[in-house]
């Protein structure tokens, strides 16, 4: 049985190349995976052409002044008509749907961004009149869902999964209840691997730290998550003794954790205290992450990396995931979530962490009995899957 993975951004998000590898996993290789792809390159980078029997590049551009660029442009100007550009930007994916296969829309979050889910509802409309299709992992903002198209759109997949409570339960507010199932996000099961520390990082004795360029966009106040961030470094360099590594967990040109962790690395260098780390895979990542005591973090599967590997994790949110997957995890989301549109001096990230470092021992104990209950339904995910398959 063949599957497909559509809504990928590429394996230099490492929390996509995560969802794709933990998926699969789950799925215990027993169906044939066709990953459509916005960047093929980073995905053969990352060596996810081993799991896949096919990877194809499906998103399209328009070349500037082309012809197609020309027309999109008329019909967007004059008519409000978005679906030329749907149809050129996914031709790949829709040209030659497999009949026989299960399409996955592993996003995750995509619904989040902008007026995207206009672009999932095109492709979902035109997959779901031909085959079977999933949301898969999906952590929704509420007042997106109970916009009228959206849920007409929600209604057409054959089963969605819903990563936290809060997105669980505003499905089923809506009315988006015919196989809709609460399973937490597949990569809590990601295995790690452990390769050798880098000099300045002592396993058990280093705090990680990340940050992206996507939750400075999202602040109020202009720098204000940097400015967090450069006093918690300070605090931790004064009031203990532990060292700090920098662990980027994107980077894609233009959203590339380096850029804001390499400035913090550059200012506190002198130290002696701080490594920063470069590119690895996500299962890689997961292996430093998980030596680290203590972890701060701004992207998603980077604090998944964490909680999975019982670090006590404080987050930096920026939407309805960080928060809801706190909440299911230690029924609420108060001294674990920090919502960055929240900031609003330099202190707030350091006082979070003071009582993060106040209470490790009881977090970690904490996260080391519910992790196995937490992730149980994960194992079970494949039954949805199959029932899909026995009723094709």
């Amino acid at each position: 049985m063949d599957i497909c993975f559509y809504g990928h951004a590429g394996s230099d998000n490492h929390g996509c190349e995560a969802i794709v590898r933990s998926t699969y996993d789950v799925l215990n290789e027993e169906y044939r995976l066709t990953l459509f792809t916005i960047n093929k390159a980073a995905d053969n980078k990352y060596q996810i052409d081993l799991l896949a029997k096919d990877i194809v590049q499906y998103h399209r551009y328009f070349k500037k002044n082309a012809p197609s660029y020309l027309l999109n442009r008329f019909l967007k100007n004059v008519f409000n008509y978005d679906n030329f550009y749907y149809h050129y930007a996914n031709h790949n994916l829709l040209n030659n749907i497999k009949r026989d296969s299960i399409y996955f829309s592993i996003g995750g979050d995509n619904y989040c961004y902008g007026n995207y889910h206009k672009n999932l509802a095109y492709i979902n409309k035109k997959l779901s009149k031909v085959t079977k299709t999933v949301l898969w992992g999906a952590s929704i903002e509420e007042s997106i869902i109970n916009k009228p198209h959206v849920i007409e759109d929600l209604k057409r997949y054959s089963l969605i999964t819903a990563r936290e409570t809060l997105t669980y339960e505003a499905l089923l507010r809506a009315g988006i209840n015919k196989n809709t199932h609460l399973i937490p996000d597949t990569a809590f099961m990601l295995p790690k691997v452990s390769l050798d520390l880098p000099e300045g990082f002592i396993e058990g004795k280093t705090i990680g730290i990340n940050v992206s360029p996507l939750v400075q966009k999202l602040e109020k106040d202009n720098n204000m998550t940097y400015l967090n961030y450069k006093e918690l470094v300070k605090f931790i360099l004064k009031k203990t003794d532990y060292h700090i590594a920098f662990i980027p967990h994107v980077v894609i040109e233009g959203n590339n954790d380096l850029t804001p962790l390499t400035e913090l690395y550059n200012e506190f260098k002198s130290s002696n205290r701080v490594v920063l780390l470069g590119d690895y895979n996500c299962l890689e990542l997961k292996g430093f992450i998980a030596r680290c005591r203590l972890f701060v973090g701004a992207r998603t599967h980077a604090t998944i990396a964490a909680y999975s590997s019982c670090v006590p994790t404080l987050v930096l949110g920026y939407s309805v995931k960080s928060k809801g997957i706190a909440k299911d995890l230690f029924g609420s989301y108060d001294q674990y979530v920090i919502p960055v549109q929240e900031l609003q001096n330099q202190h707030q990230l350091t006082e979070a962490f003071e009582w993060l470092l106040d209470n490790e021992e009881k977090v970690r104990e904490y996260l080391q009995i519910k992790i196995p209950e937490y992730t149980l339904p994960i194992t079970k995910a494949k039954n949805l899957i199959d029932s899909l398959v026995s009723h094709k």
